[in-house]
């Protein structure tokens, strides 16, 4: 089981695993310093397209080798994501990466009807990975970036994605909690009700291949002496692999808490549901996160 993201590096490595990676509008330091890094570790092959004046230019300032990408000169940004996802969906990459595009101008692109990369019905959500130096394995959690108030039926994927996620990086039988504001009962709560729904149909096998539980307020699902203080048994309390969150604002305010607030925590993030995952850091990310992100995407594709 891969616990930390140093792992994750070491048995993609270790196991020869090396993707076609396409990064669009990839003009800016942080992207093409981690498409760097993914290359030199041999996880991907990399494909940037963009302004190949700006991308020589960012070569030369870090220090990179410029050969080592094959770079498709756009000089028109909304082009060259068009240009980029067009290249995936006809099946020239495994993975899709987002440059310095905003993620409106790739999300049109992923989501163009005759050229994206959403099957039809399909459900484009995220799914972000977690390392904490406070907590002892790596965390799997959405949605914290695409559905603002998903429904029961929109959960029910999601959780889906987030256990295909946890078992890619070798957790045979993900634990999921279903997070909600108490581990309580409590009809006066949606978030409760669907949480216990949901935990039923783990246990029935409609969410096939993990164990989840719920409600469980995020104390509980996280450290095993708050469950323990409040006599809470549960195969899913304190072990947690997993974190489904009611909506995505719950969702967010932890991830960034986690950002600004948790010295030494790592963090990657990519969007599921599309034909290929698709690489969905903000443009204010770091080299570190990008990287993270990357490697989370190709262990996605295995």
């Amino acid at each position: 089981m891969i616990t930390s993201f140093d792992d994750l590096f070491a048995t993609l490595k270790a196991k020869g695993i090396r993707k076609r990676m396409v990064a669009a509008w990839a003009v800016d330091s942080h992207t093409i310093e981690a498409a760097s890094l993914a290359s030199d570790l041999g996880i991907v092959e990399v494909t940037l397209t963009g302004d190949e004046d700006l991308i020589a230019k960012v070569c030369t300032d870090c220090g990179i080798d410029r050969s080592k990408f094959h770079v498709v000169d756009i000089k028109d940004e909304l082009k060259a994501v068009a240009h980029a996802v067009r290249m995936v969906h006809d099946g020239e990459g495994d993975v899709l990466m987002k440059g310095l595009c905003s993620t409106d101008k790739f999300l049109r692109a992923i989501l163009n009807k005759e050229t994206g990369l959403l099957p039809p019905k399909g459900l484009l959500s995220h799914v972000g990975v977690l390392e904490s130096p406070h907590y002892h394995k790596l965390i799997f959690m959405g949605d914290m970036a695409v559905i603002p108030q998903p429904d029961f039926r929109q959960k029910v994927k999601i959780s889906g994605y987030i256990n295909s996620v946890a078992r890619a990086f070798g957790i045979d039988r993900p634990k999921i909690a279903f997070i909600a504001a108490s581990e309580q009962m409590l009809d006066s709560m949606p978030a409760c009700m669907e949480a216990a729904m949901l935990a039923k149909m783990c246990d029935r096998g409609q969410i096939p291949g993990c164990t989840g539980d719920g409600p469980l307020a995020l104390d509980v699902a996280i450290d095993a002496e708050s469950a323990q203080i409040k006599k809470l048994t549960s195969p899913v309390a304190g072990d947690a692999d997993c974190l489904m969150f009611p909506n995505i604002e719950s969702a967010n305010v932890f991830w960034k808490t986690n950002t600004k607030l948790v010295k030494g925590v790592r963090q990657a993030g990519m969007l599921v549901g599309t034909k290929v995952p698709c690489v969905l850091a903000s443009r204010a990310d770091s080299v570190d996160v990008k990287l993270n992100s990357i490697a989370e995407a190709v262990a996605f594709v295995v």
